[in-house]
């Protein structure tokens, strides 16, 4: 299919292989933002007047939108916020800081985003929790097993991604939850990677918490989703105070709006919450099946043309997926983005905000490809044609 009406920047001959940092943005989408700041520039929740009624409209559509595409039971359950990372946030800060107590364990891994790290050791240093780590298979993947060896009495939360941003292997987060809720425990789950990828229904997997991302799946930038069962969200304090929050006269006086308005003060990204039902439809219209199997199906053709070179380092060449972490042979990995930025040619390199990963690779640094459906098997050949080249090593050096 082609694809660069919609994504015209494709006209210029980029290469965009960065989608695990954020997607490229649909003109359909652009569009629907335009159309609100052309046409209905007000507040929503805030006005009686025509212009406002509409911003409040389309605000709660995508709401219900949102809610419709992980399946969730109420539009309470939905909470916009700024990006996964404030999600994550407002689920350990808004609700665990509060029922956690000291030698309560969570569980995650060594193959987490930043997100959902840092605020859990945060929590460790201020409550005296322990962070502990579901050990890694020897392709550095999630196994059930493994989190069955890792759960003690001491237990109360797994945090976890459902599809990691580097290794990119997909956990099932449904045998995950039930084995969790069959002892008592939490799971919060960081859907950044895997909304907009594969099917979301969070009534199937039963999952307490999920943060969403619009921007890595063909939505703008700062805007994100808290989803939560609506009695947990009820008892997150993780209050600002601004306009739709709350009531009040007095500081004894202070009553607090109901879900999902308490916890969204002041004025939201309502451009940006509308371009994401755009994107959510765009995608929806595409199809998830579709999109995972054809992200499978060019990862694995990449990594068989990678393969095929002698100076090419493959870290996850066995897992399903759409993302390819590689380095070349005596390359620092920044160099070889830079180099194959002469070629028009985007990749990520780094420790890609998980520097836990590192313990287990035994390098903390890496080349990314992260594909997505625009992305083609002409695209991965002009990938490999470059990689190929004694110039890289070369340049590299200086030489």
């Amino acid at each position: 299919m082609d694809y660069v009406n919609e994504f015209p920047i494709l006209k210029t001959g980029l290469i965009y292989f960065d989608n695990g940092a954020t997607t490229l943005k649909p003109k359909r989408v652009l569009d629907k933002m335009n159309d609100y700041y052309l046409n209905y520039p007000s507040n929503a929740h805030r006005g009686d007047y025509t212009l406002s009624l509409k911003a409040s409209k389309e605000l709660e559509d995508s709401r219900t939108c949102v809610k419709d595409f992980i399946n969730a039971k109420s539009n309470k359950e939905i909470v916009f916020t700024s990006g996964s990372t404030e999600s994550m946030n407002m689920a350990i800060y808004g609700y665990f800081y509060h029922n956690l107590n000291k030698y309560d364990e969570v569980l995650i891994t060594k193959a987490e985003h930043a997100s959902n790290i840092v605020p859990w050791f945060d929590l460790e240093n201020k409550l005296g929790i322990k962070v502990k780590y579901i050990p890694l298979n020897d392709d550095y993947t999630f196994s059930i097993d493994n989190l069955k060896e890792s759960i003690t009495n001491n237990t109360k939360v797994v945090s976890i991604a459902e599809i990691t941003n580097v290794i990119g292997d997909t956990r099932d987060i449904k045998e995950i939850t039930r084995l969790c809720h069959e002892k008592g425990i939490k799971v919060l789950v960081d859907a950044a990677q895997s909304a907009g990828h594969i099917k979301i229904d969070v009534q199937d997997t039963d999952v307490d918490f999920l943060a969403i991302s619009a921007h890595k799946m063909l939505g703008p930038t700062g805007v994100g989703v808290l989803y939560g069962k609506e009695e947990l969200l009820n008892e997150i304090d993780y209050k600002k105070g601004g306009g739709t929050t709350i009531s009040f006269d007095s500081p004894k006086e202070i009553e607090y709006k109901e879900l999902p308005y308490k916890l969204e003060a002041g004025t939201q990204n309502i451009a940006g919450i509308i371009g994401f039902r755009e994107a959510i439809n765009y995608v929806n219209e595409i199809g998830l099946d579709y999109i995972e199997k054809y992200t499978h199906d060019l990862k694995k053709y990449l990594v068989e043309k990678l393969s095929k070179l002698d100076n090419i380092i493959l870290y996850n060449e066995n897992v399903s997926g759409s993302t390819v972490a590689f380095n070349v042979k005596d390359v620092f990995a920044q160099d070889t983005a830079i180099y194959l930025d002469k070629f028009n040619i985007c990749v990520r390199s780094g420790d890609h905000c998980d520097k836990k990963l590192g313990d287990e690779l035994k390098i903390k640094n890496t080349v990314r490809v992260s594909l997505y459906f625009y992305n083609t098997k002409e695209e991965c050949d002009k990938l490999v044609v470059a990689l190929n080249n004694d110039k890289i090593l070369e340049e590299s050096l200086g030489v």
